[in-house]
């Protein structure tokens, strides 16, 4: 097969649909233009139906630079011009109505992820985007436009917007492909590593008894002794480690240093806000008003009592030792674990378990304003291709509708010459 085309999307995922949308409306105005999405797998949009458990968490209410790592002016700029109320009123365009859960996070209404697919689909038959599956693309090159060559032949494109993905959930379709072809034709990849991932730790710690156990923690990662990140939120103690959005958001920071072979350390303080000091005096307090009650029971008020007994453990304390009786050595031993204990990682969980790349195309190769690369005119670049992750809570979906959006738009601009 050999046709001629204006603008070429390769990825038919969250950026992918979203470009060939705003691409599409740019056009419709003027002259309409023959948009192809081109997608390796047989069905679309794998990535969307198994986020946010099934639900697809869309974006999130209050969206800031300083959540997507790293936080440049033109990450700045990008956000700025399709905010999360812009994505609001998108959907809402769409017939897909958003509710605010207490974090912040938005999802459908109707609490199913094919709810968002579908709409996009919708949408991008409304305005007459082909969407290819089984089109695996092998290359693009740049010859008079682009040849884009495809698992079941080949087209020729004006334009072409990559948005491929990274390596994170390999099983959805993204394979680092992308990465490959940008490669040839000129990119820079920085080193990429699987960001929100679970933590694994190792057998001697205490985790796989509070498996399930959810609370609020503040972590902190030192890198060679340095703090590189402090954040609070929800731990998940698991059956191998930890998750839950604390830890798959400080994740990347762990991931990074670690292949860099730098010493990297995440402690947690099960306190957030409060230091060791005052959680000592806080303690000595408990313990003098009822001397006669368990170190457990006592540390218990302070956090869930599984964690409190695990912690007495861990710190050679027998849970049940009177109060009053506990030696000031052994206290202060407690009071360390209880705001600065040392997470024993061993491993990340891997590309399969992980929710987004950290790294990628530099956001330097790029004008913001456009998506357009600046080493290949006519080239578009957005979504997970490019070195920004955001934090869990629908940022990464955000950063997809919104380079999505100038990369559409940005596209058609391009084949006009304006």
């Amino acid at each position: 097969m050999h046709d001629r085309i204006d603008i070429a999307i390769i990825g038919a995922g969250a950026a992918g649909l979203a470009a060939g949308i705003f691409a599409a409306e740019a056009a419709a105005a003027r002259v309409q233009l023959k948009i192809v999405l081109l997608d390796g797998a047989k069905s679309i949009g794998a990535k969307i139906l198994v986020s946010g458990g099934g639900r697809c968490n869309v974006t999130h209410d209050t969206i800031t630079p300083k959540d997507f790592t790293p936080s440049t002016p033109a990450v700045r700029n990008i956000l700025a011009a399709f905010s999360a109320q812009a994505a609001r009123d998108w959907f809402a365009s769409m017939g897909v109505a958003l509710k605010r859960e207490e974090t912040g996070k938005l999802f459908p209404v109707t609490d199913k992820a094919r709810t968002v697919l579908h709409a996009l689909t919708t949408r991008c038959r409304e305005l007459d985007v082909a969407i290819r599956t089984n089109h695996r693309v092998t290359d693009v090159t740049a010859k008079d436009g682009f040849v884009v060559r495809h698992e079941q032949g080949e087209l020729h494109a004006g334009r072409v917007i990559m948005a491929t993905g990274g390596r994170s959930l390999p099983r959805t379709g993204s394979d680092g492909s992308g990465w490959e072809i940008v490669r040839r034709l000129g990119h820079r990849v920085t080193d990429c590593h699987p960001a929100l991932v679970p933590l694994v730790l190792a057998d001697s710690m205490f985790h796989a008894g509070l498996s399930g156990l959810s609370q609020e923690t503040e972590l902190t990662t030192l890198i060679d002794g340095k703090q590189v990140d402090r954040r609070t939120g929800s731990l998940l103690w698991t059956h191998f480690g930890v998750s839950g959005p604390v830890a798959m958001d400080a994740s990347r920071f762990w991931t990074i240093a670690h292949a860099q072979g730098a010493t990297v350390e995440v402690r947690c303080n099960f306190r957030p806000g409060v230091g060791f000091e005052e959680a000592e005096r806080q303690l000595i307090a408990q313990m003098e008003a009822r001397p006669k009650l368990s170190v457990g029971k006592t540390l218990a008020q302070q956090v869930p009592d599984r964690l409190a007994a695990a912690l007495c453990v861990y710190c050679g304390i027998d849970p049940a030792t009177p109060a009053g009786r506990l030696a000031r050595e052994s206290r202060r031993t407690l009071v360390h674990a209880l705001t600065g204990l040392p997470l024993p990682i061993l491993r990340d969980r891997g590309w399969n378990h992980a929710e987004v790349t950290a790294g990628g195309v530099p956001m330097g190769e790029i004008n913001f304003r456009t998506m357009e690369s600046r080493t290949v005119p006519g080239l578009h670049l957005i979504g997970e291709m490019l070195d920004c992750d955001g934090r869990i809570g629908g940022f990464n979906f955000q950063w997809a509708w919104a380079t999505g959006h100038l990369g559409g738009r940005g596209a058609v601009a391009g084949l006009r010459g304006t």
